[in-house]
Formats: C-alpha cells, structure tokens, sequence
C-alpha cells in the first residue's frame, strides 16, 4: 500500500531496481489505470525476505502484506478466501500462536462499531489462536478502497483485501529528519522525503563514496549518509559552506557559529560518513581525472530561488604574478546557463563515476513545451528513469536518474556539446523567465475575470 498517490513514479524505479537484483518480479493489476488511479498494489514473485528489503528502504510505501484474498464484495472476498490453499494458511493460525485483525480504508473513515462488525464477519477463516492487541505474533488486515475522490465517496468500497501483514515501510524517515527541525538549513534545502528517494534511485549503499555538486546545505548528503555511504560536496557559494550569512529561520537573522552541514549529520548519528565539502565551481573541476563517486546526486540551482553563477568574467583582468591571490580575494562570477549546467554535470558524471555508477539529478521543464526528448543524454550515460514532480500548472521538474554504461572517449564529448537536447536551455536565466512568465500570465487573467465580474 503506498502512502501518497503519486508515489508509484518514485517507487516503481526502487522495485526495477530490486527485481533486477533477484532476477524476478512482475506487477499485475485488476484494471489498467490502477497503476495512477490506486493506492494499491498487487505484485507477483516476490519472497518475503525480499518485500521486507524493498519496506526497509522505502518511503513511498506504506505497508506490504501477503495477499489471502480480494474481491469488489465482501461476498467475493469470502469466495476467495475460501479458496486460498489451507496449507499457506496454517503456519499462522495455529492454536499456539496470537493474532490481531486490523481494519484500514482508504478515503473513508469508519465508525468503530462498524470495524468490529468486519472483523467479527471474519469469523469464518480458521483462526484457532489466541487474540492479542498488544503484542501479537502475526497481524492480519482488512483494507478496503473507496476510490480517490473525497468529494463523491461511495457508500460501498470499490475493492477490498485481506492479508497478512509483513513489514511497513520507512515513512517515519520524513518526519525524523525533516527540514522543520534541522540543524543548519537554505532556502533550497531539499525536502526529506525526496531526499532518500534520490539514495533509492541512485542505489546508494553501504560504503559507496557520493558526492553532489551542488550541496547547498547538504540535505541529499543526509539522506545518503543514512544509508551507510560516505559523503562529500562541492558548492560556490562561500556561505553556504562555512555556514556564514542570513539565516532562513524565521525570526533569526543570521546564522549561529555551528550551523554547517557537518552539525546536520552530527545530528542524526552520522558524522562518521562525513568526508568533507568545500567552495568549489562545478564548471571548474578540481578533481583527478579518474573514476572516483558510486553515485552523484545533485539539485542544480534553477535561477528562482538561487542564482545560477560560475566563477569567470566577460572583462580582461589582469591576474596577479604568479597567479597567486591574496587570501582575502573573491572571485569574480558571470551567469551560468542552464544548458551548460546539465552539459558540465552529464560530463563530469561520464568522467568520475565509477562503471554502473549511477547520477540523479532534477531537470526544470516548462510544462507547455516539454517532451521527452529535451533530456540531456550523454553516450556513457544510459537513461534509468524520467519521473515528473509537479510544481505549478505551467512548471515541474524531472527526477532524472542515468547509470553509466562506458567509459567517455573523445569523440563522445563532441556528440554531447553538439546535442539539441541543450537548446531549451540556452540562454541566462531562460527557466527562470518562464518561470515567472507564467505567473505573470495567471495572474493577469485572474485580474481580468474579477474585472468583468
């Protein structure tokens, strides 16, 4: 059972990823828009042992249970019950075990009166053990669907099911590391929940080394951490790094002495993984030319809330002997489109990622002109998953997730400076401007309809 309806964009590239591993696993569904339309799943092949590792990374997914039986009635239920094999039965209904019936429904709520009719209309599976509500060996469920639509819920369920329960997922990973109570944070700080599904997709695991480009206040550092793997980030912004500044708290204006991205996983147990980060331009690589990272995760800056810069200068300035600075100099900054942000990214992916190394990254679109042809490619880079965030009703971004698959040679770095992918993102600020356009647009709209009512 998913937690969120649009969680099976996210989740469905998790369960590639899983069934990869175990060379099996097919969804099956009753109807063909189940996969939008419902927040249950039903899925074929899978062991226990893998379901538990699947919840134990998830955070899309709700619950996972065995499925016993299903049906648009409760008749059909009982049917297929009745008709589910006595022997995958027995294990966990025999006298000497406890067990608890628990009833959910999804877009209803009902009275408690009305679950315990449920549970009692149960009476005739063979259970000869003994209740437990506290501390129950095995948990069985009643979940019933009334549909997505909270305006127009229907007296009956559309479908029910009954099974038993075998793991949750990990949801209580949103709530422990949300951005509400974090240490040290940005104004980009990167939701928890997208957080670790970005680890998913990347397959971040233990002992990986991952690196972003754009670490910011390090919230995919965080997430990724979690899971075991040692991390580490380059960012321009001085600040942001040494975490100097306004601070993005409310009733706080500027930063405390302690506020870094260090203090963040301090705070959740997991400074050991911690390697370091530093000021950096990520269209300057500082990096030896080797393959270094297991995965690269990123959230570029798009121009709205961050500006798009690059260290560089259209004027001639005459450096100093030697080329040394003083400590005191600051770099000068120019605009850094768009298209050349994804150019350097999908370049520096192809170069210092390990071989199967994954990169996920989010892609601004502009939702009238999108098609799926305007995601940046690289030929050592292998597309994995397109999956759409909403953000406006002119406006979203893409969660892209690319494996490399071979090593770059110099012919490939011609292709992808040459590839028309990177057009719509020509130009300083040109998401930016489309961006707002649409606001503009809206707005005005809404400025005219009051008008003429």
């Amino acid at each position: 059972m998913l937690a969120h309806l649009h969680s099976w964009r996210y989740i469905l590239v998790m369960y590639n990823w899983k069934s990869c591993l175990i060379c099996f696993g097919v969804f099956t569904f009753k109807k063909k828009y189940e996969l939008y339309c419902s927040p249950f799943w039903c899925l074929n092949g899978l062991s226990e042992e893998d379901v538990r590792g699947i919840m134990a990374r998830s955070v899309c997914a709700k619950s996972a249970f065995e499925l016993w039986g299903h049906g648009q009635t409760h008749t059909e239920l009982r049917t297929s019950l009745l008709n589910y094999p006595s022997e995958n039965m027995s294990p966990f209904m025999h006298k000497d075990s406890t067990y608890r019936i628990n009833v959910y429904t999804f877009n209803k709520t009902l009275a408690f009166a009305d679950r315990i009719k449920r549970i009692d209309a149960m009476e005739y599976l063979p259970f000869k053990g003994t209740v437990s509500l506290k501390s129950p060996q095995h948990i069985f469920c009643l979940l019933e669907d009334y549909g997505t639509d909270p305006n127009n819920i229907p007296e009956h369920p559309d479908y029910i099911y009954f099974g038993r329960w075998i793991a949750d997922g990990q949801r209580e990973l949103i709530r422990s590391h949300s951005v509400k109570n974090r240490h040290f944070i940005g104004n980009t700080s990167m939701d928890a929940g997208l957080s670790f599904i970005m680890a998913n997709h990347a397959k971040v695991k233990e002992n990986d080394l991952v690196f972003d480009p754009f670490v910011g206040t390090g919230s995919l550092l965080v997430a990724c951490s979690h899971f075991g793997a040692y991390v580490c980030g380059t960012d321009i912004d001085y600040n942001t790094i040494h975490g100097k500044g306004r601070s993005s708290r409310k009733n706080q204006k500027w930063r405390g002495p302690d506020e870094n991205i260090r203090a963040n996983l301090r705070q959740y147990g997991t400074e050991k993984m911690y390697v370091d980060v530093m000021v950096s331009d990520a269209s300057k690589s500082v990096w030896k030319e080797a393959a270094l990272f297991d995965a690269i995760i990123t959230d570029p800056p798009y121009g709205i809330r961050e500006s798009t810069r690059r260290t560089g200068s259209h004027k001639d300035i005459t450096k100093p002997p030697d080329g040394i600075y003083v400590e005191s100099h600051v770099p000068v900054s120019q605009a850094y489109h768009l298209s050349d942000i994804f150019t350097d990214l999908l370049n520096f992916s192809a170069h210092h990622l390990v071989m199967g190394g994954r990169l996920v990254y989010w892609l601004p679109v502009y939702r009238p002109e999108y098609c799926e042809e305007m995601v940046p490619l690289n030929p050592c880079l292998q597309l994995i998953s397109n999956c759409e965030q909403t953000l406006s009703s002119h406006t979203s971004r893409r969660l892209i997730t690319m494996e490399k698959i071979k090593e770059p040679e110099e012919l490939d770095s011609l292709a992808y400076l040459a590839d028309p992918r990177f057009s719509p993102y020509q130009g300083h600020n040109a998401f930016r401007e489309k961006y707002f356009s649409g606001l503009n647009k809206r707005g005005k709209e809404n400025d005219k309809s009051d008008f003429n009512g």
